[in-house]
């Protein structure tokens, strides 16, 4: 009989593959992105420090009034272009980019789209 792996712990073996090739540095700080069933949270994050220098999700109240749906194409759009004004007033230009081991499409390329339109470099 063929064993078939969880869904959760392909992702989290992926992710752990994408981790082991990079991580956030102070002039390169990595944009990590998670995505649950309802929601989508991004942050910005030195891995050096272990600090987050700038996150954003759709739980937060100013976010959540724009969106009529937390989970679909354009939250995630629309999350992108706040966590990338966001980085932009910190200072942060470049980052790495981790999907988090989810394929990049769908959601997780519409956030890197919106993130890169709104002036981050990766």
């Amino acid at each position: 009989m063929v064993k078939k792996e969880s869904r959760k712990a392909v992702r989290a073996k992926k992710h752990m593959r994408i981790r082991n090739r990079f991580s956030g540095t102070a002039q390169r700080p990595r944009l990590a992105v998670f995505r649950s069933n309802n929601h989508m949270y991004a942050q910005i994050i030195d891995d050096t420090v272990g600090n987050t220098l700038v996150s954003a999700s759709t739980l937060e109240k100013e976010i959540k009034a724009e969106l009529e749906k937390t989970n679909n194409v354009d939250a995630a759009a629309y999350l992108g272009t706040v966590i990338g004004k966001r980085a932009v007033e910190k200072g942060i230009k470049e980052v790495v980019f981790d999907r988090g081991g989810f394929i990049y499409q769908g959601k997780i390329a519409a956030l890197a789209e919106a993130a890169r339109e709104a002036g981050l470099e990766f």
